[in-house]
C-alpha cells in the first residue's frame, strides 16, 4: 500500500519539506535507504546519512538543523520526536496486516472458560478451567493458560508462553515466546539436617494494562498475596522477577536483570542489563541504574543515578573509576618514592 509524504505528515502532525506527493510503501534504515522507503533520524551519530540516503521520505526532529541540502529525491517530514513518530507508523502498519481470528484445531479450551469476541487461539494451545479471555486477544500455538486466569482485551500471547493458574492480566499486554508467568518462587527452608523443605507458594501474579514481557522472562507468583507488575512496565528478554516483587508504573528493565523476592521498585525507573537486586529492599521513583550494577540496599533518593557493584552515586563511581584506572601509575610513583627515601 502506497502513502504520500503529505498523508504521513497529516497522521503524525508533521511538516513536509520537499515533495508532498512523494510515495512510500516500505520502511528502511537511513543508512540503507532505498527508493519508495521511509526512514527516520533521531540519533545524531547517524546524521551523516541524511545527506546520502536514497530513502524517499525521512522523519526528522523539528529541532534538527541541517548543514547542507539533502538529495532532491528525498522528502523530509519534521516531527516533534522522530523515534516516537516511527513507532506510531509501525503500529499503524501492523494493524493493516491481516489479523488471525478463530480457534484452530487441535487445541483445548475448557467449556467452563469464557472467551471474548474476535479472538484467536492457535493450534495446540491449552485453555484451562474458569479462564476468562477478553475481546481481540491472540493466543498463539503451544501456549498454556492455567485454571482461573483472567486475561483482558487486546492481549497477545505469543507461541510457547505459559501463564500459571490464578494470574490476572490487564488490557493491551504482550507476552513474547517463552515467557513464564506465575511459576513458584525460589522458596526453601533449611531444616536441622541441612536439607531444604519447599515453601509452597499460594499467591498469584497481577499484571496491569499496557505491559510488555520479553521472551524467556520469568515472573514468579507470590508466596502469599501477589507479585505485581504495574501499568506500562516494559520488561526485556531473559529477566527474572521473584516472588512478591512489585514493579511500579512505566518502569523499564533491560535483559538479564534479576530481582530477588519482596523487593519494591518505584515508578518511571530505568534499569540496565545484568543488574542484580537483592530481596526485601525498596527503590524510589525515577531511579536510573547502570548496567551490571549490584543493588544491595534500598535506594531512597528519588531520581538517583547509580552504578557499580556494590552500586553508589554515578558521579562518585566515575571519580573513583578514574583513580582505579590510574592505580598502576600511582603504584609506580610510590615505588619510586620508596627507593628514594631508603
Amino acid at each position: 500500500m502506497n502513502f504520500t509524504a503529505q498523508q504521513l505528515a497529516d497522521i503524525l502532525q508533521g511538516t513536509v519539506e520537499g515533495n508532498p506527493e512523494t510515495t512510500v510503501n516500505k520502511f528502511s534504515k537511513i543508512e540503507e535507504g532505498e527508493a519508495n522507503s521511509i526512514a527516520f533520524l533521531s540519533n545524531e551519530q547517524y546524521i551523516k546519512y541524511i545527506y546520502t540516503t536514497d530513502a524517499s521520505v525521512v522523519l526528522i526532529n523539528e529541532s534538527l538543523v541541517l548543514e547542507s541540502p539533502v538529495k532532491k529525491t528525498c522528502t523530509l517530514i519534521r516531527v516533534k520526536d522522530a523515534r516516537i513518530a516511527l513507532a506510531q507508523l509501525l503500529e499503524a502498519y501492523n494493524k493493516l496486516k491481516p489479523q488471525k481470528i478463530g480457534i484452530e484445531t487441535p487445541s483445548s479450551v475448557d467449556e467452563s472458560s469464557i472467551i471474548g469476541n474476535d479472538i484467536y487461539i492457535g493450534a495446540f494451545a491449552y485453555i484451562g478451567k474458569n479462564v476468562t479471555i477478553g475481546d481481540n486477544a491472540k493466543i498463539y500455538p503451544n501456549s498454556y493458560i492455567g485454571d482461573n486466569v483472567t486475561i483482558g482485551n487486546d492481549v497477545t500471547v505469543y507461541a510457547g508462553v505459559k501463564i500459571y493458574e490464578n494470574s490476572i492480566i490487564g488490557n493491551n499486554c504482550t507476552f513474547h515466546s517463552g515467557a513464564i508467568i506465575g511459576s513458584d518462587g525460589f522458596g526453601f527452608a533449611p531444616n536441622s539436617e541441612n536439607n531444604y523443605h519447599k515453601v509452597i507458594h499460594t499467591g498469584n501474579v497481577v499484571i496491569e494494562d499496557h505491559v510488555e514481557i520479553g521472551a524467556n522472562t520469568t515472573i514468579d507468583k507470590a508466596t502469599l498475596g501477589s507479585t505485581i507488575i504495574r501499568k506500562g512496565v516494559k520488561l526485556d528478554n531473559l529477566i527474572q522477577v521473584a516472588h512478591n516483587v512489585e514493579i511500579g508504573e512505566n518502569t523499564v528493565i533491560a535483559s538479564q536483570t534479576g530481582i530477588a523476592g519482596s523487593t519494591s521498585i518505584g515508578k518511571n525507573c530505568m534499569i540496565g542489563g545484568q543488574v542484580g537486586i537483592v530481596g526485601h529492599i525498596s527503590i524510589a521513583d525515577e531511579v536510573k541504574i547502570a548496567a551490571q550494577s549490584g543493588i544491595g540496599q534500598s535506594i531512597k533518593e528519588k531520581g538517583a543515578i547509580i552504578q557499580g557493584s556494590p552500586a553508589f552515586s554515578i558521579g562518585e563511581y566515575r571519580r573513583s573509576y578514574v583513580l582505579f584506572r590510574n592505580l598502576p601509575k600511582l603504584k609506580a610513583k610510590l615505588d619510586t618514592l620508596e627507593k628514594y627515601f631508603k
